[in-house]
């Protein structure tokens, strides 16, 4: 690191195995630990907390204040997990009094222009494509994947394992485990690809789409199909998260696709 091309509050506490590439700036209230790579041209600002053996790439921009015309100055932080990628000119804001926090978990990849707005909650192994954007109090569980282009609602929820297509418009929750694509935003099976390259078996697969056969294929009202599914399914983790995350939707969930093919889910 060439002290001389780059400026770093002298209270700024960083490990000494970081290394910081030319013409990046990193503001007094910022910890970074060990093993992390900042590229050129980054700037770092205050409340950043930033995890072991992330890379942050040039021209992003960490830890800026909220777009929020409520936010008053408030000491607030963005965390940043472990093994974390952030690629090209990703923003990510600090949070508000909301939650005094926004969250990145750790084995996350950014793309190149994402932004994630005040107070996001990103779970662990999530992807969010070239140019996704979050608005802010927005909740993404592990391993969700936001395809690029993509525009995410304010307080909007999007479960474990979802895969959203690109260019979506996000507008309501995404119940776990589910594809969602088309305009308006619907459900269009579940993510098996996924579920099966993280290890889930064919009777676990086959548990969750007859769990959504009920939700999106039966003609029910949501209230039916979840007390249907309580009723008559039996008890499982990945039931139980299901009726959970839809019981607590206060946005409500995206809708079912009136012209699926049902022989495909």
């Amino acid at each position: 690191m060439n002290q001389r091309l780059v400026y770093i509050h002298p209270d700024a506490k960083i490990a000494k195995s970081v290394v910081i590439e030319p013409f990046t700036t990193i503001y007094q209230n910022v910890e970074i630990d060990e093993g992390t790579w900042i590229g050129s041209n980054v700037t770092i600002m205050d409340g950043a907390r930033i995890g072991k053996n992330c890379k942050i790439f040039p021209g992003a921009v960490i830890g800026a204040i909220p777009q929020d015309l409520k936010f008053e100055g408030e000491e607030t932080t963005v965390g940043i997990g472990d093994n974390t990628i952030i690629r090209e000119f990703v923003t990510v804001n600090r949070g508000t009094k909301a939650t005094y926090k926004t969250v990145i978990g750790s084995n996350c990849l950014l793309m190149a222009y994402v932004h994630v707005a005040h107070d996001c909650k990103i779970g662990d192994n999530c992807i969010l494509a070239n140019v996704a954007t979050l608005a802010g109090h927005i909740v993404i569980d592990h391993y969700a994947i936001v395809g690029g282009l993509s525009a995410v609602h304010q307080y909007v929820n999007i479960g474990t394992h979802v895969m959203i297509s690109g260019g979506s418009l996000v507008r309501k929750d995404v119940p776990p485990y589910t594809k969602a694509a088309r305009d308006p935003l619907s459900f269009v099976g579940i993510n098996s690809i996924g579920m099966r390259r993280r290890g889930y078996s064919n009777e676990k697969i086959n548990e969750i789409q007859d769990i959504y056969r009920v939700l999106y294929l039966k003609n029910y009202n949501v209230s039916q199909a979840l007390a249907y599914i309580e009723a008559e399914m039996r008890a499982t983790p990945e039931r139980d998260e299901i009726l959970s995350f839809i019981a607590k939707s206060d946005r409500g969930i995206m809708k079912g696709y009136g012209f699926l093919d049902k022989k495909s889910l």
